[in-house]
């Protein structure tokens, strides 16, 4: 038997997924501060904003670790495809400003 009420649990548990979101919201703007660079390099040197030949690949691994870690592979294209098209736009917009 636990020692612990079930509010104490659910807290704790609160707690953990409050530190796991921080974690995530610092590594995505690390993630956005590598696009940013790719953007200028790929503008400095009039690359396309877009590598569909990447983003498959990365699609298609990703899949594979989101069913190695139990989640669902549908969501984790999802996220990839939403962050990617944030990437897209800034990547846009720094070829725009060149």
């Amino acid at each position: 038997m636990s020692d612990s009420t079930p509010q104490q649990r659910l807290d704790r548990l609160r707690s953990s997924i409050d530190n796991i979101d921080a974690a995530l919201v610092h590594m995505l703007a690390e993630r956005f501060r590598c696009t940013q660079e790719v953007g200028v390099l790929k503008a400095e040197n009039e690359m396309p904003a877009s590598d569909p030949g990447r983003e498959a690949r990365q699609i298609a691994r990703l899949r594979s670790l989101a069913e190695e870690a139990h989640l669902d592979p549908e969501f984790a294209e999802k996220w990839f495809n939403f962050v990617v098209a944030e990437v897209i736009q800034h990547h846009t917009e720094i070829a725009a400003e060149r």
